[in-house]
Parts: C-alpha cells; structure tokens; sequence
C-alpha cells in the first residue's frame, strides 16, 4: 500500500479539528461554570501582560541613573514596580483559586456522566478486564482530561498575553533587534510539531500498566487471606515489582519523547539572547538605542524566553490532556452490548409461562457452554438445576435477567421474547440471591431496603422475620443500624446471605434465582437459610441451582445440565428410578459422603 504524505497544512488541519472537536465534546462539561471559567482566562490577561510593565518601567530608571546620572526624576519606578508585582501576586492567587474551583467542577461532572456510563455496561465488560483497569479509565482518566485541559488553558492564555506585551515592549525599544529575536523565538517552535504523534503509544502504554498496578493493590487488599495462608508474600511482591519496573520503562520512554523540548528550546532561545547581546551593542555605540532602551530590550527577552523555555514541557502535558479527552469520549461512546431494543416493552408483573427455546451460548467462539437447551418452568413452580461442575448451570440462569444475551435461540416470558422487555423491568421482576452475595458498605437497614425504598417499617420487619435475623438483630447494639464495613466483612457468611434473603423479599420478584446459595455455608448456618429460602420461594416461579440434592426433592422438575446439554429431566423419585441415571449417581455419591460424614462426626 501506498504511503501516504501528510503536508503541512493537512497536519495543521489535523491538529485543529483535534483541538475544536476535544473543545466541543467538552463544552456541555463547561457551560454550567462558563462564566468563572471565562473569569479565570480574563484574570490571565492582566496576571500575563504585568511582566512588560515592568520590563518597560525599566528603560526610564536606567536612562536616568546611566545616562543623566540622577535619581530624581524616576525614584517612583522601583516603588511602581513593586506596586505591579503585589498587585500580580494578588491577581494570580485569585486566577489559581478560580482555575482549581472550575477545574473541580468540570472533573466531578465529567466523572459523574462516566460512572453513570459505567452503570450501563454488561456482566462481560467488566469480567473482562480489571479493577485497575476499571478505575483507570473512568476515574484517573478524568483527573488527567479535566484538570490538564483548564489548566493548561490558562497557561496558555497567560503566556500568550505575557508575551505579547513583552514582544510589544521588544518592538517600543528596537525594532531591529526585536525582528532578529522574535525569528529565533518561532523557529523554536518547530520541534514541538510530532509531538502528539510520539505520545500517544507511550500514553496509552503507560496508562495500561498504571491499571495493573492498581490491580495489585485491590488484589492484595481483596486477597490478604490467601495471600498470608499460602505464604504468597514474595510471590505478591515480585508480581507487583515486575508491574512497577514496567510502569519506569513507560515513564522513561515519554520522558524521552517529550522532555527533550525543554533543553532543546533552551539552546534554541541562548542564540536569541547571544545576538541581542551582539547586535544591541552594536546599536548602542552607533547610538541607535539608548543604555535604558537595551536594558529594557534585555529584561523583556529575558522575561519572554524564560517561559518559552519550558513551552515544551507544557505542549506536552496539553497533548496529554487532549489523549486522555480522546479517551473518556471514546468510552462515553461505546455502545453496551445488553440494551434496550428500540421498541422494548414493561414486562408484566404477573406471567403463566417462561420458556427456553433451543437456547445456546458461548462466551468464547467455537467454545460452548450451552447447546440447544429446551426448558419450560409455569408459574409456581420450583426448577431445580444440578450437575457437575462447569457444566452451564449458573450460565443457564445467568441468561433470564439477560447477565448474558443468547447466541442462539432465545427465552421467552407468556411467548415474548425477554429482549423486546425492558432492562429495567425483566430484572425489576426477577429476584436473585448468589452464591457469595454483595453486600454494600454502609448498615443492615440500608442493604434491606436496597429491595425496595419505598418499602414500609412493617414490610421490612416482615421481611426480617421471614429471613430469619430478627434474633441475630437483637444480639447487636445498634440493630438494624449497625455497619456491616465493605462488602459485609463484619457479618458470617450466614448472616450475608439472610441479609440478602431479606433484600429479595422486600423486592417481591414474581421470579426468583437461586445460584447454590447455600454451599458455602456450614450445616448450622444452611439449614437457617435454607428455612429462610422455603420462605422466600413461596408463590414464585423459582429456578435454583443446588449443591445438597437433599434440598431439591420437592421441586416440581429437576434437570441435569452436563457440557452444556440437558441430560436428564423429570422430578426426584422419577429420577432415582433411572438406573446408572447422572441424577441418581450424583445423589448416591452425596449420600454417601455424607453418611460417611455423620459417622465421623458421631465418632
């Protein structure tokens, strides 16, 4: 293929539809607070252009003392100077403190609309990457857009009025010398034209491996019992070691890219000042421009190429800033793969039937976990779900409340496909409890009525009851007020599950899921939960994954999910009738394991 030659105006071009698009996406963002914004770059004008006061206040006092050889008739100019620098000083902490307030603002909101972003993603996003990952790009990326960008702007604002007066005050003292010095000052602008071209791969690199290093802390703050049971502290350290030497390498390659402005420019600028300094004496002593006017002349380059100095390095932050907008509007813009089909309907409160219709899936291609799956559950009844492991159980219920969507096939609620339903009111009529259920940080009382609201002091104390933890909460200080710290570490595992019980029956979901919510729990605590769950099940279509077939033997229908295919169907006598039947093997194996258990116990 052909290479194709960028010109310098389709270049230019280029970077200006970056830097008009970047702005546009980001004004809804600087709307609310346009008017301080637009206070903060004003304050720039004046906080820029005080530096050529004070280089021109500069050329009469010289005059004076050098030429006239008296101080009387310009005494007030260090007075004035210090006048210009108080008043400066006072201007740019207002200029920070406004710049800080407005770039907070827009931050918080442009993080809000990422996390709302975040809210609507499916299951498979987020299992497919990592926490550090997560938190990367919709919190940090943030911080880098938002406050780069304003700040930055006003940078940009103030030097640039900076150094208009400055050039103003170049051309008041010598036109000549300002025509020399200012050609050197754009051609060392020159070096900053691929910039944008170096940083983005080293960005995007270095922003990858940030992720994983934030990984390594949430995985030894979620996992320090693992860790500290298998001695793993070594492991744990050279794993994080190994992300951090990365991160360096990253680090030192967009140094390289970038930081190489700064000394560059300030070669470039020393050529500036060398010829000032040749061709300003030499307009002295042919008495082209006076002692006070080079002086001036020299102060006012000085004060211009001092911060030109470090353009470079502040080019590139404001690259980084525009990466890192790209960034978030990328991900503002990505599409979740699990939505609302454009003339999705409530799903009805109540339903006669739930159907399973030649069902198959598969989270990898070529890869299935479930093939060709035909299952019907009436209103009322009670679908048991067993097998052996990795088998497409949890991926069988996974698919109602549309975890996951179909590859093949579809589920259907009284013949209506569950996709034409709402995401909203397929899962608003679907109750589930896991396995390992999420609790948030906070109290009992508000993950109970995270079920419902609006729920009523008399519901939630019905609900309590029904789950069983009214006597645990008569144990506790502060009752139902108690917090439970993150992710419920305070409460057993027993205690999870019936405060997550709790929360199902203040939902009232005319569905219920139940993923082997009781597997890891010990005999004591189960059979609690278990009188919790009967209570829970009544009147609901309930599909529930068992790990104790003991629990199932009232179920209307149980199947037998194995390498994704339904072996076996029927209720639990008609099963165990089935000799060398994969229902009958499993419960004899748990029967005797656990025979064998009691006995030990007894012992």
């Amino acid at each position: 293929m052909e290479k194709i030659k960028l010109t310098a105006a389709m270049k230019r071009q280029i970077l200006e539809n970056m830097f008009v698009k970047n702005y546009k996406r980001m004004w809804p963002y600087i709307k609310p607070v346009w008017f301080r914004a637009l206070l903060t770059l004003l304050l720039a004008i004046p906080v820029g252009s005080m530096d050529a006061l004070i280089a021109w206040a500069i050329k009469p006092y010289t005059n004076a003392v050098m030429v006239e050889q008296t101080m009387s008739s310009s005494w007030y100019i260090p007075v004035l100077i210090v006048a210009f620098t108080s008043v400066q000083g006072g201007l740019t902490y207002m200029l920070n403190y406004l710049n800080t307030w407005v770039g907070g603002k827009i931050t918080n909101a442009l993080k809000a609309d990422l996390f709302k972003k975040m809210l609507t993603f499916e299951t498979e996003f987020f299992t497919s990457k990592n926490s550090g990952d997560i938190l990367v790009k919709f919190n940090t990326m943030a911080d880098s857009a938002c406050s780069g960008l304003l700040s930055n702007l006003k940078s940009f604002v103030q030097k640039f009025f900076t150094s208009l007066s400055l050039i103003v005050v170049l051309f008041i003292n010598s036109w000549q010398l300002a025509l020399v010095t200012t050609a050197i000052l754009l051609f060392a602008f020159l070096p900053m034209a691929q910039l944008k071209k170096r940083v983005a791969p080293a960005m995007a690199g270095m922003m990858a491996v940030t992720a994983g290093l934030t990984t390594k802390y949430n995985e030894t703050y979620a996992g320090n019992k693992t860790i500290i049971s298998y001695n793993l502290e070594k492991y744990q350290e050279n794993r994080y070691l190994d992300v951090l030497h990365k991160l360096f390498n990253y680090q030192l390659r967009l140094f390289k890219k970038t930081r190489w402005l700064t000394p560059a420019m300030h070669v470039i600028l020393s050529f500036g000042i060398a010829l000032a300094l040749w061709y300003g004496s030499h307009l002295i002593l042919t008495h082209q421009l006076t002692p006070g006017g080079f002086v001036s002349f020299l102060t006012a380059l000085i004060l211009l190429y001092t911060p030109m100095k470090s353009i470079g390095n502040t080019y590139s932050s404001v690259i980084m800033s525009f990466w890192a907008i790209e960034s978030c509007f990328d991900l503002m813009d990505t599409k979740p793969k699990i939505n609302d089909r454009p003339n999705a309907v409530e799903m009805p409160k109540t339903h006669k039937q739930i159907q399973f219709n030649d069902v198959s899936f598969n989270y990898l291609a070529d890869v299935p976990v479930l093939k060709h799956v035909n299952l019907i559950a009436n209103h009322g009844e009670t679908i048991a779900i067993v097998g052996n492991s990795g088998g497409g159980k949890t991926t069988l219920v996974n698919l109602l409340p549309r975890f996951y969507d179909v590859n093949g096939g579809s589920i259907t609620v009284d013949g209506v496909d569950i996709r034409d339903f709402t995401l909203k009111s397929l899962r608003q009529n679907i109750g589930v409890v896991f396995q390992d259920n999420f609790l948030f940080e906070g109290t009992i009382r508000e993950n109970i009525m995270l079920g419902d609201m609006n729920a009523t002091e008399e519901q939630l104390q019905r609900a309590i009851k029904l789950a069983y933890l009214d006597d645990f909460l008569k144990t506790l200080k502060h009752g139902l007020d108690t917090q439970i710290g993150e992710r419920g570490v305070l409460l057993s595992g027993g205690q999870r599950q019936r405060v997550a019980i709790a929360r199902a029956f203040l939902k009232n979901a005319p569905i219920l899921v139940l993923d082997e919510a009781t597997s890891a729990l010990d005999n004591k605590s189960e059979a609690v939960v278990q009188k919790a769950i009967e209570n829970l099940m009544q009147d609901k279509t309930v599909f529930v994954i068992a790990h104790r077939l003991s629990t199932i033997r009232n179920a209307t229908k149980i199947i037998v999910v194995n390498d994704g295919v339904i072996v076996e169907s029927g209720t639990h006598d008609e099963l165990l009738k089935t000799e060398c039947g994969a229902y009958k093997m499993l419960y004899d194996m748990q029967f005797k394991t656990d025979e064998k258990e009691q006995k030990e116990n007894e012992a």
